[in-house]
């Protein structure tokens, strides 16, 4: 299956040179006159938001770079390989090609990258714990949003320091109309974590909203779900070499901030408002299905379908 077009084209132009779509689809029709690359279609490709259906846009895009693989190998490569394997044979740095490929049509998608205007920070982040070890503590992490590659030109990098050791997750930042949406990775591990905030409103002080995903300490794998804060600082260095991790039980967010050169009036009435708002819907403020009531449903369902099997 075709997967992740938008920054192979990116990196495509780059490697090439075309600074416009046009120059892009232009270059296309130079090694086939008769190539189904345009410029209609070539938008929403460079967005994400479709790939290409027909082979012969995959068979012409391998003329194009001049590759000894095929057009299906450009299709189903891993960007990682993908990057390799141009920048080998154009004679360009990897590192370099991605620095230009996250310049690409700048212009042209000042729309996509204007919807996460004010995003790039440092934030403060706040949730509950999902662990059962530290059941209704509060964890900090840190993320920090810089720009990058891609249609919004945002990637976002989260971190926790755990007690077995430090998690760092990287990811797209995703602004749309309806809300701020992060899809983060652990560059070590299988771990991941999906956000749904509200849409940023000026200056971005404080982001809200949604953290969904699986407690990373626990003897069983539990879906779970917290609310979130975030809170930008003014200053990346602050508190640098001593992020995040659970926080003791009863701490107050107003006295951490105050650590990150962030003094609220009002440090105690703050404290209740913010509580309020991550507590939510339970005790602990963490939502979690107990795998137990989950298996006693598989075992309905596998009987089922065993029963029926052939």
């Amino acid at each position: 299956m075709a997967q992740q077009i938008a920054q192979k084209l990116r990196l495509t132009s780059a490697v090439l040179g075309t600074v416009t779509r046009k120059d892009l689809a232009a270059a296309f029709r130079a090694v086939n006159p008769n190539t189904a690359f345009d410029l209609g279609r070539a938008d929403k490709w460079l967005q994400g938001r479709a790939r290409p259906r027909q082979m012969s846009v995959y068979d012409d895009w391998a003329r194009l770079l001049e590759l000894e693989q095929s057009g299906a190998w450009i299709a189903e490569s891993d960007l990682r390989a993908f990057t390799a394997a141009i920048a080998a044979r154009h004679g360009v740095d990897s590192a370099e090609l991605e620095r230009r490929a996250g310049m690409q049509f700048d212009a042209s998608s000042h729309d996509e990258r204007g919807a996460g205007s004010g995003l790039a920070g440092t934030y403060a982040c706040y949730s509950r714990a999902w662990s059962p070890y530290y059941r209704g503590q509060l964890i900090k992490g840190r993320l920090s949003i810089e720009a990058g590659p891609g249609v919004h030109g945002l990637t976002a990098t989260y971190g926790e320091t755990l007690p077995t050791g430090h998690l760092q997750l990287v990811g797209p930042v995703m602004p749309a109309k309806r809300g701020v949406y992060l899809h983060l990775k652990d560059v070590g591990g299988d771990t991941q974590f999906f956000l749904c905030l509200f849409p940023q409103t000026q200056p971005v002080s404080v982001l809200g909203g949604y953290m969904c995903g699986s407690a990373v300490i626990g003897p069983e794998a539990q879906p779970s779900l917290t609310r979130i804060l975030l809170v930008r600082l003014r200053d990346a260095a602050t508190g640098a070499g001593t992020w995040g991790g659970y926080l003791p039980a009863g701490s107050s967010i107003a006295a951490d901030l105050v650590s990150l050169g962030i003094g609220l009036e009002h440090p105690e009435a703050v404290d209740r408002q913010l509580d309020r708002f991550l507590d939510a819907y339970s005790d602990d403020g963490a939502i979690q299905i107990p795998p137990g009531e989950f298996r006693a449903i598989l075992d309905v369902f596998d009987r089922h379908w065993l029963q029926h099997a052939g």
